[in-house]
């Protein structure tokens, strides 16, 4: 929670833009957290937020079973702000009419502000919002104003001042809608009265201070994955009880180029942190003798990971608490507010739970961007910061087939280029991920130096994405392709040919394995 208390709950009805919702309310510098359209008017008044969100969802409220809202929360005297969805379930809750017109909106509408707002403020006459609705709501309960409509709705937004509720048919926290981040601030700051207080270094602060509430002068271990998320964890961990951290670093030779390197560099010559780094490359790979099936490789990859870090660990007898990069997103997907045990999908395949450490998860309410942002503040270099999203067993699921050392080290050196130069470029930000894949079970016939080659192909991926749940192959200018291209055939021994892949998700995934 914020430094001052203040909270604004988004009610989840299963849309896909509760999270985004939530990460614009935070944007705006003001604490939220998702709960369940479950949630009683007891459960809020008990914790006394600013104001509430109802997000969209997936279903009719006509349907049999379509997730409501206990109607005493309208009365909780809380200021309240429907979503597509949650505004359609405020008019049928409140009186109103919700009918299937069967002229639903998809996409960009233009929005026609009808009557003085208090929601949209000085919102332009017309304006493009994102609308993504079958239903529509055709006429508001007693006592609410329509203050905005389209071609096809009659009631686009409807609200009552002298209660503070609000409803607005279009989605405000997608990018595609026009000003649609000053109609949520305008419910932030001059409905609900909040204040713009919440920030990554108030963040660092009031993590510290329960840290240090938590841990005492005990011990207390870090699992490092070389991943952002473990790396800020630490750094955090650490700015708060110092040498009472060691940081266990196993060295699965699964790494990118430089990896390795990097994290024992900027944690033991930087932070001066206790590391033990356990190199274990030999033990993963022969573990991985002739696996050529992903689920398998993911599976050897986590029992063994487990049983290094369990070794390593047992070394430290007084060691009562374990550092964990466990984020919002992994509370949320859970659902469970109870995340007190060790996650299954940790990085690498899931901690044993009958390990004997209490779990420290300073970044437990944090999003990804927001972890970037605390780690930048704690002196993270950028390369760990910004570092793109890498899988768990590493560039084990990115050699296709089995794994030997020679395909680990092609792949390793492809992947480089690959990083050197969509950095050269300028785009490695802008890029959600961009990697090297090694098709190891086909070889393609080349021409090099007027002679017969029979190599490998290297596969190409880079894509853009908000939150890996939907990607884009992404458009890389020619001549960046033709530099990769020309450089990997050059540089990698036994590769004689470059290609792209242009497949979005879906119907794709952004890993082949």
């Amino acid at each position: 929670m914020s430094e001052d208390g203040q909270v604004v709950l988004v009610v989840d009805f299963g849309a896909q833009y509760a999270q985004l919702i939530a990460r614009r309310v935070r944007e705006a510098r003001v604490y939220s957290e998702i709960v369940p359209h479950t949630i009683t008017a007891e459960e809020i008044r008990a914790r006394r937020p600013a104001g509430l969100i109802l997000s969209g969802g997936p279903k009719s409220v006509h349907v049999p079973g379509a997730p409501q809202l206990d109607p005493h929360i309208y009365d909780a005297d809380v200021p309240l702000l429907g979503i597509c969805y949650g505004a359609q379930l405020v008019a049928q809750q409140l009186g109103g009419e919700v009918s299937p017109t069967g002229k639903g909106e998809y996409g960009r509408t233009s929005l026609a502000v009808t009557n003085s707002s208090r929601i949209l403020g000085d919102l332009p006459p017309t304006s493009n919002v994102w609308m993504s609705h079958f239903d529509s709501i055709t006429a508001a309960p007693e006592g609410f104003a329509v203050t905005a409509s389209t071609a096809e709705v009659p009631v686009a937004v409807l609200e009552d001042s002298g209660r503070a509720i609000y409803g607005v048919q279009f989605h405000p926290e997608v990018a595609h809608t026009e000003r649609g981040q000053q109609v949520l601030e305008r419910f932030l700051f001059d409905v609900c009265g909040c204040r713009p207080t919440w920030t990554m270094t108030n963040v660092i602060d009031s993590s510290m201070e329960a840290i240090r509430a938590q841990v005492g002068k005990e011990r207390v271990i870090c699992g490092l994955s070389g991943g952002v998320d473990s790396a800020v964890a630490a750094a955090l961990v650490h700015r708060a009880v110092g040498d009472q951290l060691t940081c266990v670093f196993v060295d699965t030779g699964m790494m990118r180029e430089g990896e390795a390197e990097q994290v024992t560099e900027t944690f033991r010559g930087q932070f001066h942190v206790e590391l033990v780094h356990v190199k274990a490359a030999d033990r993963f790979i022969e573990a991985l003798n002739d696996i050529d099936d992903p689920e398998r490789k993911r599976k050897i990859i986590g029992e063994t990971f487990i049983r290094v870090f369990e070794e390593t660990a047992s070394q430290f007898e007084d060691a009562r608490f374990l550092v964990q990069g466990t984020l919002y997103p992994d509370i949320i997907e859970s659902g469970t507010s109870d995340a007190a045990k060790i996650k299954s999908h940790h990085n690498v395949g899931g901690l044993p739970e009958d390990m004997n450490f209490e779990l420290v998860e300073p970044l437990r309410n944090l999003f990804k961007d927001e972890v970037r942002t605390v780690g930048e503040e704690l002196g993270l270099p950028e390369e760990i910061v910004w570092r793109q999203p890498f899988p768990g067993p590493g560039l084990a699921v990115r050699i296709i087939g089995t794994i030997t050392r020679e395909r680990l080290e092609t792949l390793r050196a492809a992947d480089a280029i690959v990083t050197e130069e969509i950095r050269r470029a300028g785009l490695y930000r802008e890029l959600w991920q961009s990697f090297a894949i090694l098709p190891a079970t086909v070889h393609s016939v080349g021409v090099m130096g007027d002679e017969r080659t029979y190599a490998h192909p290297i596969i190409i991926r880079a894509v853009t994405s908000d939150d890996a749940m939907t990607a884009d192959w992404a458009r890389l200018p020619y001549e960046v392709l033709e530099r990769l291209s020309s450089r990997i055939i050059n540089e990698v021994p036994g590769v004689n040919r470059v290609a792209f892949d242009i497949t979005s998700k879906p119907p794709g995934t952004i890993e082949w394995e």
